[in-house]
């Protein structure tokens, strides 16, 4: 089943499947997710299925529906992309896709937070974004199937290495996080790395990944050999057959 994982600045609020009937967001308390925030409209966006395709629709909200830093009406949604609602963040997970299911969504909640009645979208942008999926697919040569690595190259992480396999790779301190890190600053998404078809991508979580000594700005395609750091964490992108 596909799931929702609700954020505010870059710390896991809650994790929610999708069922038949979907999922409808906003302020007022008869929503499946409610987020009691003034930046939010009563009813703002929907996400529901259209056939086997997971679509979020805009409910007319006065500071808009977000998909990857763009604003949206009605559009379909892959693994991994990140939808802002105010200063909240839904992170799609089709990880596990079942339409034909018909339990019902569980109700979350977020915290209440004091907000102006406009929000500045720049906030918005600075908190995760995209969240990652990838199977175990990787490049083929040679007949040999080639497995993406992030090898540490510095500072202290759980393992030396971490083959990028699961379904969601989530680098932070989160319980759901595939590479994680430890400390008492670390937040729970630092950033994570989505596998689309043309390439591994790695996006901003509460921190900005530097790659190849430059910050990057929205998501960013990484190739073989590139050096990625995150926080104090620095790791290299390779591939391993």
């Amino acid at each position: 089943m596909a799931r929702l994982v609700l954020t505010f600045g870059g710390q896991v609020i809650k994790e929610l499947p999708v069922g038949a009937r979907g999922v409808v967001v906003g302020r007022s308390p008869d929503n499946d997710v409610v987020i009691d925030n003034l930046a939010v409209s009563n009813h703002h966006a929907r996400i529901t299925w259209e056939g086997e395709q997971l679509v979020v629709d805009d409910l007319q909200s006065l500071n808009g529906t977000f998909v990857n830093d763009m604003r949206v009406e009605h559009v379909t949604l892959h693994e991994g992309d990140n939808i802002q609602i105010g200063k909240h963040s839904l992170l799609v997970n089709l990880a596990y896709v079942s339409v034909a299911s018909s339990e019902p969504t569980p109700k979350a909640v977020a915290p209440k937070v004091d907000e102006t009645l406009v929000l500045d979208t720049k906030q918005s942008r600075e908190l995760f974004q995209q969240a990652a999926a990838m199977g175990e697919r990787a490049q083929i040569s040679i007949g040999r199937t080639r497995v993406p690595i992030l090898v540490v190259t510095h500072g202290k992480t759980e393992q030396a290495e971490y083959r990028l396999t699961n379904k969601l790779t989530v680098i932070g301190k989160s319980k759901m996080a595939s590479v994680r890190i430890r400390g008492w600053f670390v937040p729970a998404v630092a950033a994570q790395i989505a596998h689309r078809d043309d390439g591994y991508y790695i996006g901003s979580g509460a921190r900005v990944p530097v790659v190849n000594g430059s910050p990057i700005s929205g998501q960013k395609k990484l190739s073989e050999g590139d050096a990625v750091e995150i926080g104090k964490i620095h790791f290299q992108f390779t591939y391993r057959d």
